[in-house]
């Protein structure tokens, strides 16, 4: 089996910054846009499609697990579901790697030689690293924040049946905002070469 790295992460806590910058250190391949774009090739979506549904719920609440069912009970999300997890079983068989959300922690449990990782942060934190990072939108950046989790939890917690976020779910969890991006890299390196 082939050592991967899962990186989950609150939205804007920088989880995809040290997920690029630990496979640069590692010499490994970083999947995050190229799973998008890969995602795309093999189900026929659209990427911005695959990037809004593919790890977000599409609203909350009830109505957002309901809505858009068939006779059966699947939903276009539940295809989307099928074709990501196929694409990420078959990437961590083809090579070490790091693999950036997409609930590939769960996905790949038994099925690569995993380093499971949390990146949070606080809410100021993260609120400023959004501003500065994806600039400024009519909506306040708090609103931003939680909005993006709660439907992240939301489908984590769909596909998984596992709370997002909770530690025990993750072998190490590291607070970037205190921590920072490039120390939490160099930590995840350490630990993943042994």
């Amino acid at each position: 089996m082939n050592k991967v790295i899962t990186i989950s992460r609150e939205f804007g806590s920088g989880g995809r910054t040290i997920g690029r910058k630990v496979a640069l250190k590692l010499g490994i391949k970083c999947y995050d846009q190229e799973l998008i774009e890969e995602i795309a090739k093999q189900s026929g979506f659209a990427e911005e499609y695959i990037k809004e549904r593919g790890e977000y719920m599409a609203s909350s609440g009830i109505g957002a697990f309901f809505g858009g069912r068939d006779y059966n009970g699947h939903s276009i999300q539940d295809e989307l579901w099928g074709i990501q997890r196929q694409v990420i079983e078959n990437i961590a068989e083809k090579e070490p790697c790091v693999i950036v959300g997409r609930c590939a922690d769960y996905i790949l449990k038994d099925k690569a030689e995993l380093l499971t990782v949390f990146i949070h942060s606080s809410m100021e934190s993260r609120a400023a690293r959004i501003v500065n990072v994806y600039g400024e939108t009519d909506e306040a950046p708090e609103k931003r924040l939680k909005d993006k989790d709660k439907r992240r939890k939301a489908f984590y917690q769909l596909y998984t049946d596992l709370k997002w976020g909770d530690v025990r779910n993750y072998q190490i969890a590291l607070d970037s905002g205190i921590i920072g991006i490039d120390k939490c890299a160099d930590i995840i390196c350490e630990l993943y070469r042994g």
